[in-house]
């Protein structure tokens, strides 16, 4: 069901892109969007997990730098019949995790030296079964689809914008029922707000599945319970100062801290409904 509602979201997401160039250049700007849709995917595609790596100075690990991380790795991996990652960590006191690559066969998974003080080896086995749960079901590819898309349907809100300062645009034969300005004023208006909520749709039914898939390879729901209790705390205690809003959906927990009407627009679900289905499993009751 999740994976048919992703579906949804990103066609859903193509088609306003779509709409949004048809608004600013008729057939010519719809072609256009697709086109730029289509080389911005193929790119993330490639290159996410090198960018997003370097953006955090992720430095990369074996079995002699880290033993009990890579060995918990390995020993996951194994159950979840799924090639070794690269292991990488974040010299960062803030708890956190994340992984990406475009396949589980160019697959990274990165914890930061926070996490790994503050947790027990069970609890660090749950959040990385976690995380090779989203390389399991290419949660990673999706999540950046959906984040380049998101990025585009803001640019093209800015596109109105400048559009509109400087005069409109200049009318094609084949546009001329596409509502001129006020077409151009709604785009502006509502593109950035529908993204932002089609990201947040896509990433919190990810993180759903992430949590249960992941329990199921660490053998344990309440590994992972105790696990996102810890980090939690210790993303409020410790948030981390060099995190990105447009890389913050790949953690495992929110890495921007912001309470209240924020949170209704978070790329995480809500934590304690995390945690209280985590326990609703280990009871068998879901």
């Amino acid at each position: 069901m999740n994976m048919m509602k992703t579906f949804l979201l990103l066609t859903l997401m193509t088609a306003l892109l779509m709409v949004g160039g048809k608004i600013l250049g008729g057939r010519n700007g719809m072609f256009i969007a697709l086109v730029m849709a289509g080389i911005m995917n193929l790119g993330t595609y490639w290159f996410s997990d090198s960018i997003v790596l370097a953006m955090y100075s992720a430095r990369e690990v074996g079995p002699q730098d880290a033993p009990e991380l890579y060995s918990i790795i390995r020993n996951l991996t194994e159950r979840a019949s799924l090639p070794m990652p690269r292991v990488y960590i974040i010299d960062s006191e803030t708890p956190n995790a994340f992984a990406t690559g475009r396949n589980p066969s160019h697959a990274a998974v990165a914890a930061t030296s926070g996490i790994l003080r503050i947790l027990s080896a069970d609890e660090l086995s749950g959040v990385m079964g976690h995380e090779l749960a989203h390389v399991k079901n290419r949660d990673i590819l999706i999540s950046s689809i959906a984040a380049t898309m998101a990025g585009a349907l803001t640019y093209l809100a800015h596109m109105a914008q400048y559009s509109m300062m400087w005069g409109g645009r200049r009318r094609s034969d084949d546009d001329s029922d596409s509502g001129g300005g006020w077409a151009s004023l709604l785009l502006m208006i509502l593109a950035p707000l529908a993204a932002m909520l089609i990201q947040m749709a896509i990433s919190r039914s990810r993180e759903y599945d992430a949590d249960r898939d992941g329990a199921a390879i660490c053998g344990n729901p309440l590994f992972l319970a105790e696990a996102l209790k810890k980090l939690e705390l210790g993303n409020r205690q410790c948030p981390m100062q060099s995190a990105s809003a447009a890389t913050a959906h790949m953690f495992i927990v929110n890495p921007l801290t912001g309470g209240g009407l924020m949170s209704l627009f978070s790329t995480h679900p809500p934590m304690e409904q995390r945690i209280h289905l985590l326990e609703e499993m280990s009871r068998g009751r879901c």
